[in-house]
């Protein structure tokens, strides 16, 4: 009994002790400070940035995503004690947070009518706090959204300022409020608080002044705190290995159609093994070439690489021989992993060759198989948690090659942080969950293939099913009918040839289908809509960006456009002679590049420096929606009038929807250039496209007098059209080789 209440004793008199320290710490009153210990003591709280709410100078508005019960305990217990706190009535009458709403000032709120009050106005304005738990959802419905303009409203009314905070973790609390089968439970998992600086509506708009709609700015706050809850400087390696910890290591996460499914702990016990040779034969931060498919292997050997150290160098292996060679040689590559049997089965001889030439050599996957003993993997099953070499995301984690469609490819070099950093702007902005299954068609060589297809489910847990090939338009729809995924990458060109061979069940599990590379056309996304009740949202990047800069979502889309910008990204328009309402797009952001090699400075980094311009016009509307007018180099001038290409190509398209086409622009002694049509329509002529033309109202420099029939319009590997190849095309078919 003795015993028994001196252990009580002492653990009061800690309780107290903490709760002093916690005071002192915080800056918190007693009271709250030892409602606040227990918290911090079973959740591991990384607390840090709560300073930054606490110091906030009123009024202002906490606005707090509500993603558990837990929540309003906390703010409570951690946030000034003036502030009020407005709560949802559930968190309003449950006994259990009856001693935290003592310790400041709550009221309860019905979400239909709260909002249209002038009493918190007038709180506000008499240099008050107040603290809102809007429902936490990356997509809120109509009904959600109308919340964020009510706070909006209140703010600009009272000229209040924003703080964000989001609590990571949350959602995988027992008294979590989503779902479990979207996000798994853990009795105590690790919660950090992620707070963002105090900022008015007015100041967040004026950070893209180009996207005006107050309700916006506030939305992207928010989201930009969801963000940030990710600790962005852990790597990939270890954010892979913390999703594992989420939804458990024994989670199936990837599968091919060859290898079947691997679980998280399998992956990384391959991965392990995998780096461990690599390690051998590499320097640490040396570039190494991975050269394979969309299959198992490729993931094992991305990973390896990032838990060994090094830089993994995607090669292009459909870009031909002499780009291959350039590719090796400007990032300084002298090993290239790959296997023989795809090497064999891909016909891709003079692609080894090309390697080879580059200086290169080639470390095949099947002599790495038969050297493992069973110590190796032994060692590999214990040790599967550690990576090999000490993980820093600022340094080069992948470099990609830009697809040269308009020129020569250039290295791109991306930071771990960079690629993480995009990521998880798309888990901000787009609705996923451990129960989906992503189906990525789009090869790893490809920016949109590597971060969403690859890296974005294996650092959200999601089921990755990896497909070799996005051109076998018969086999993927059946794929997909045995897969049943919920998601599903691709470009225009793939989806609508999919939907030409699928049967009307093969898609019927699909949530919705991510687009980029080239525009979508109306008749894909109508076909998907209707036989397939999938949407298609269209996004917009390049590789700069690692590559996701803009995207649509399932409740927030406008078709016609790529979306509106990702959190924590900034864009600047500069304007464009000739073209009056759209504009040449700049960015910065986390995501952006740390900067180019280049053949003639090889394996020398250049560094990105401020802006980047993506030689891109594009017009953005009120909400922020981006519409892409088209590259600045696919804009053709023509007795000084600047013509989108991209436009051309879109009026063809709605004339002979069944084919494909391809606007380029050649020289033209009189009027500086002119535009020439390359097409797949045989019965295409030229009076037919002007009368269409006239009828859409297009004007007639857009319309071009010199059609190019062909059976196919040159393509790169990663599905967008080979414009230099079709350009030289046209010139040859058109006889203006001197003249080019």
């Amino acid at each position: 009994m003795i015993l028994t209440l001196a252990l009580l004793a002492g653990l009061v008199v800690a309780w107290l002790l903490i709760g002093v320290v916690e005071t002192f710490r915080l800056g918190l009153r007693f009271a709250q400070a030892l409602l606040y210990v227990p918290f911090k003591l079973a959740y591991r709280i990384s607390d840090n940035r709560i300073s930054i709410a606490r110091k906030a100078q009123a009024p202002v508005i906490y606005v707090i995503a509500h993603q558990s019960r837990f929540e309003p305990g906390l703010m409570l217990s951690l946030l000034p004690d003036d502030t009020l706190h407005i709560l949802d009535e559930v968190s309003a009458r449950s006994p259990w947070l009856e001693p935290w709403r003592e310790l400041g000032r709550s009221i309860a709120f019905n979400a239909e009518h709260l909002f249209v009050s002038r009493r918190l106005v007038r709180v506000l304005k008499g240099k008050g706090r107040l603290a809102v738990y809007l429902p936490d959802s990356v997509e809120p419905d109509i009904k959600t959204f109308r919340l964020f303009r009510a706070v909006t409203r209140i703010a600009i009314q009272a000229d209040a300022r924003i703080v964000p905070i989001f609590v990571a973790g949350a959602r995988s609390l027992p008294v979590s409020l989503t779902p479990a089968d979207k996000a798994p439970r853990h009795w105590l998992p690790q919660l950090s608080i992620s707070v963002l600086e105090p900022m008015t509506i007015a100041d967040l708009v004026a950070r893209n002044p180009d996207q005006a709609s107050n309700t916006n700015a506030l939305f992207d706050r928010v989201a930009e705190a969801r963000l940030f809850g990710t600790n962005l400087d852990r790597g990939l390696f270890l954010a892979m290995r913390d999703a594992a910890a989420r939804v458990g290591a024994s989670h199936p996460i990837i599968e091919d159609v060859i290898s079947g499914a691997l679980s998280y702990r399998k992956m990384f016990i391959g991965a392990r093994v995998l780096g461990r040779r690599f390690e051998a034969v590499t320097a640490p931060g040396e570039a190494v070439g991975i050269m394979l498919p969309n299959a198992n292997g490729v993931v094992l050997s991305l990973v390896g690489l990032l838990s060994a150290g090094r830089v993994a160098a995607m090669i292009n292996y459909t870009a031909g021989p002499a780009s291959v060679t350039a590719a090796v040689r400007t990032a300084v590559i002298r090993t290239v992993i790959s296997s023989r049997a795809f090497v064999e089965k891909a016909d891709l001889a003079d692609i080894v060759a090309a390697v080879e030439k580059g200086g290169a050599r080639l470390l095949w996957l099947e002599d790495i198989r038969t050297s493992v003993t069973t110590l190796d993997k032994l060692a590999a099953a214990l040790l599967w948690r550690s990576p090999l070499q000490r993980q820093d995301a600022a340094k080069p984690g992948v470099i990609l090659f830009t697809s040269g469609s308009e020129g020569t490819p250039k290295a791109v070099v991306l930071s771990q942080r960079n690629l993480l950093t995009n990521a998880m702007q798309a888990e901000a902005r787009i609705t996923i969950s451990p129960a989906d299954i992503l189906l990525n068609v789009l090869p790893v060589f490809h920016s949109f293939g590597l971060t969403g297809g690859t890296i974005l489910p294996l650092v959200t847990g999601v089921k990755l099913f990896l497909y070799p090939s996005p051109l076998h338009y018969k086999i993927i729809p059946e794929i997909a009918r045995k897969v049943k995924p919920t998601i599903m990458f691709g470009t225009d060109t793939f989806l609508a040839n999919y939907a030409r061979t699928a049967k009307d069940g093969d898609f019927s599990s699909l949530r919705f289908v991510v687009a980029g590379a080239e525009a979508v056309k109306p008749e894909t996304r109508r076909t998907y809509r209707e036989r397939f009740q999938a949407e298609i949202i269209e996004g917009f990047g390049l590789t700069e960006a690692a590559p996701v800069v803009a995207v649509n979502t399932a409740i927030h889309g406008r078709d016609g456009t790529v979306g509106r910008l990702l959190p924590a990204m900034r864009m600047k328009l500069e304007p464009v002679e000739g073209i009056s309402d759209a504009g040449r797009l700049w960015l910065d952001g986390p995501n952006l590049m740390m900067g180019y090699m280049t053949a003639d400075r090889p394996g020398e980094l250049q560094p990105l420096t401020g802006w980047h311009d993506t030689g891109d016009i594009v017009a953005v509307d009120r909400e922020g929606f981006i519409a892409i007018r088209g590259r600045a180099k696919r804009f053709a001038k023509i007795a000084g009038e600047m013509v989108s290409l991209g436009a051309v190509e879109m009026l063809v398209q709605s004339l002979w929807p069944e084919e494909r086409h391809a606007a380029v622009a050649v020289p033209d002694k009189r009027r500086g250039e002119r535009i020439v049509l390359v097409t797949t329509a045989d019965d295409a002529n030229p009076d037919e496209l002007r009368k269409f033309g006239k009828q859409a109202g297009a004007a007639e420099l857009m319309v071009p007098n010199d059609i190019v029939k062909v059976e196919e319009i040159p393509v790169l590997g990663s599905g967008k059209t080979d414009y230099v190849s079709t350009r030289k095309l046209a010139i040859d078919r058109l006889g203006l080789g001197v003249a080019a």
